[in-house]
């Protein structure tokens, strides 16, 4: 999809960066062509002001995404993922595990949600970056309390992985 959105954009790198925020944050347009979360409205100044652009760009950007059949369908589908815990979670008492591991990396996730259950720790919440939005992809797991230290170094022995952080 990102691949489609960066074709799209070819040549203006100002809507792409409006469009990229749109599919980090989960914005979407509805049929009447206004940006929204869920159910709320965002603002066309809002959404300039966080991509560094001018409101201008931004309504641009959304009138070329309703007039192409694609990218029209990509964008009234968008949702937004919910709150995620990673910065309050030690406040919580949950851990955070952060997996760095090659992009192409298959089976990353199987391996270490089966790592951490075997330790008796219960998973939260699980986030893992698209790697063509993000050049450094991170897998972020969220436990029910910290994972002993034999995970972490099992965690390593996936061949992909190439850093583990605690927190």
């Amino acid at each position: 999809m990102w691949k489609e959105i960066v074709s799209f954009f070819d040549g203006s790198p100002a809507k792409l960066k409006v469009a990229r925020l749109m599919v980090e944050l989960g914005f979407s347009i509805n049929a009447d062509g206004k940006i929204i979360c869920g159910q709320v409205e965002i603002t066309d100044s809002g959404l300039a002001r966080a991509a560094g652009t001018d409101r201008r760009v931004v309504r641009d950007t959304i009138k070329d995404i309703m007039s192409d059949p694609r990218m029209r369908t990509i964008f009234l589908g968008l949702k937004p993922a919910g709150s995620f815990l990673k910065d309050i979670a030690p406040t919580l008492g949950y851990g955070v595990v952060e997996i760095r591991a090659r992009p192409e990396a298959v089976g990353v996730i199987a391996k270490a949600t089966s790592y951490i259950s075997e330790a008796g720790v219960g998973i939260r919440q699980i986030l893992a970056e698209d790697p063509d939005l993000n050049p450094d992809p991170k897998l972020l797991i969220i436990t029910e309390r910290q994972v002993p230290g034999e995970v972490v170094t099992n965690l390593l022995k996936i061949p992909t992985v190439t850093k583990v952080a605690l927190s």
